[in-house]
């Protein structure tokens, strides 16, 4: 019978202590080769998401790669990751964009997000925005210059760059999409490095840019270009009457506009504490001395509800019956105690899907994913963590809404197929 090799050479045979040591150093031996480099952790997966850039598997918040030690407890922000991450893994192997964000969405925020800009126009009287023409990237047209602003901009291919303060009409943008309104047009963040811009739009400030829709309907009169139709506070109200069940038929674009149309704008500026369209003289709360309102003295006019006009009533040539919400950025920071709930006033009915999203508890998760498409915005918020004191906010106004509904015994109405 053979012999093992540690009888033949006088050993003692190694007790089980000494080969589980050994055993445990070769793991540990092999645990710290370096990673093959076809397996390399930070590579983004072949069916990375089709956001408006592709990047590589990281935390939201930009922290550190995950380590080979046992997994501490999960914090909130990591829990809210890991949903956001299961969402995305069961809608399918693209990784895809929340599904509020139609495909229509997603392209023109491609093209916002990294459109070359090749031609610019300023807008009269609107101090720091520019129209610009841009160039979606490998567009083979992409070294002509257009015969005209004008020629790009009737094909889609403008974005209006606003001011760095109007940062916020990229959440408008989503709250809009996350609410199923579809009222609003895309907008993305952005930095801008176009030496067709002045400096400074090219001085390292982020800054919103919002699609600009072609067919816009704007009334001729150079004093009211922002409208598509003139409507004073007294005829919107008798508008909102429930005997007015059906668009009157003729006389201006805004008899085409039915009551539901309304309901949509007041809950959304409502959340958004958007003054400037139904209560752009600030009636319906005390403001500060330092509001536009009181320095412009729109505030005096109050007193006489005659003298009152909307703004921003805006429809398309091609859906007159839709309104087009824009110049959303709102007041993030209105203090709850001033709300405006004028802006409600004589509505008696809201869009039920939106409703709904309000009282599911999941307006800020919702919000969240979808924020986190526009990485320029999301980093200069800090993330989710720094993004949680606005999204509260707005949840906050949501359940104020609710409460509102509920004590006036308000409807919902559902949104018919067009």
């Amino acid at each position: 019978m053979a012999q093992r090799p540690w009888r033949r050479a006088g050993l003692k045979p190694p007790t089980p202590a000494a080969l589980g040591a050994l055993l445990a150093l070769a793991l540990l031996a092999l645990a710290r080769l370096p990673p093959s480099p076809h397996r390399s952790p930070h590579l983004p997966p072949a069916s990375s998401p089709p956001g408006l850039r592709q990047e590589a598997a990281a935390p939201l918040s930009g922290g550190q790669a995950h380590s080979e030690r046992a997994p501490a407890p999960l914090t909130r922000l990591q829990r809210d990751q890991q949903l956001g991450r299961g969402r995305r893994q069961r809608r399918g192997a693209a990784g895809e964009a929340p599904p509020w964000l139609s495909s229509d969405d997603l392209q023109k925020m491609r093209l916002l997000a990294s459109g070359q800009v090749v031609s610019k126009t300023r807008i009269p009287a609107h101090g720091q925005v520019l129209r610009v023409g841009l160039r979606a990237m490998g567009d083979s047209e992409g070294d002509a210059l257009p015969a005209s602003p004008e020629e790009d901009c009737q094909d889609g291919r403008c974005g209006l760059i606003k001011r760095p303060g109007d940062l916020y009409e990229v959440l408008a943008f989503h709250l809009d999409r996350v609410l199923g309104l579809n009222r609003s047009l895309p907008a993305v963040a952005r930095r801008f490095t176009s030496r067709l811009l002045p400096y400074s739009y090219t001085n390292g400030s982020l800054r919103p840019i919002v699609w600009w829709a072609p067919d816009l309907q704007h009334l001729e009169d150079a004093n009211n270009d922002q409208n598509s139709c003139a409507l004073g506070w007294l005829q919107y109200q008798e508008m909102l009457q429930p005997h007015r069940l059906t668009p009157a038929a003729g006389d201006s674009p805004c008899s085409s506009i039915p009551r539901g149309e309304w309901s949509r704008l007041a809950l959304f500026d409502f959340l958004l504490q958007v003054h400037d369209r139904l209560d752009r003289y600030c009636c319906g709360f005390q403001p500060d001395p330092s509001e536009p309102c009181v320095e412009e003295r729109l505030h005096e006019k109050c007193r006489n509800l005659a003298e009152l006009v909307l703004v921003h009533i805006l429809v398309r040539r091609s859906s007159p019956s839709r309104l087009v919400f824009i110049d959303n950025a709102g007041r993030p920071q209105h203090p709850e105690e001033k709300l405006n709930f004028r802006l409600l006033q004589g509505i008696d009915s809201f869009p039920a899907a939106a409703v709904a999203m309000l009282r599911s508890g999941r307006l800020q998760s919702r919000l969240l994913e979808s924020l986190h498409v526009d990485r320029d915005f999301w980093e200069s918020q800090g993330g989710a963590e720094g993004l949680r004191p606005l999204l509260r906010t707005i949840d906050r106004r949501a359940r104020i809404l609710l409460r509102y509904i509920q004590e006036r015994n308000l409807t919902v109405f559902e949104d018919w197929p067009r």
